[in-house]
């Protein structure tokens, strides 16, 4: 399958609009039955003529895999101007849902980057919060640059936050499946019963809902 290439012209637009820091938003983790959302905001340096070749090989995260993201960790956070990292607890997934518990990570991200943004470009998710100019649809982290490094950049970080939980909580595989639905996941929980990072309301766990 040919892996699907960003490109800047979205960011391009938004520049030649009038923005100047625009950030490509994306998350990681949404869907796992463990474990925080993670959410990452990249500033690209737009006027630097070789920045596609910089990063020629940064795709959707879900296209690429564990080593080639690791590889391109590094290659983004150089290139980049800002990048912001937000998160969003698992008691915050069960508190408020997912898609608002996505929305503050996205946020937290956004903040971290200190005020240097003026647009973002988000795959999916609009942020309604702030007011900052902003344009959201599907895809976006196969279309756009900016958005496709957040992708990498959530996807690593969370690998990495999964990897350091295992030490906390063993023997449910964090490290292996990072929180999501496998077979092994599952028989953890039969053996284990959840643990503090997991999502009670998500339905595999709702037997274990705390009265």
């Amino acid at each position: 399958m040919v892996k699907a290439i960003p490109n800047l012209s979205e960011e391009y637009t938004l520049r030649d609009a009038g923005h100047v820091y625009i950030a490509g938003l994306d998350e990681a983790g949404r869907g796992a039955w463990a474990g925080p959302v993670c959410a990452a905001a990249v500033v690209l340096p737009l006027g630097q003529p070789d920045l596609p070749a910089l990063l020629a090989d940064v795709r959707d995260s879900k296209l690429l895999t564990p080593g080639e993201r690791e590889r391109l960790l590094p290659v983004i956070l150089n290139a980049a101007l800002g990048v912001g990292v937000g998160w969003a607890a698992p008691a915050e997934v069960d508190e408020i849902g997912i898609l608002p518990a996505t929305r503050r990570a996205m946020l937290r991200a956004v903040t971290q980057l200190d005020g240097r943004v003026d647009a973002l470009l988000i795959d999916h998710v609009r942020l309604p919060e702030i007011s900052l100019h902003q344009r959201a649809f599907p895809k976006a982290d196969l279309r756009c640059l900016s958005v496709a490094a957040a992708s990498i950049v959530a996807k690593v970080r969370r690998d990495q936050m999964m990897v350091q939980l295992e030490l906390d909580f063993p023997g449910y595989g964090f490290a292996q499946h990072k929180g999501y639905g496998t077979r092994q996941h599952r028989e953890a929980l039969g053996r284990l019963g959840p643990s503090p990072l997991h999502r009670l309301s998500w339905r595999p766990l709702q037997q274990w809902q705390r009265g």
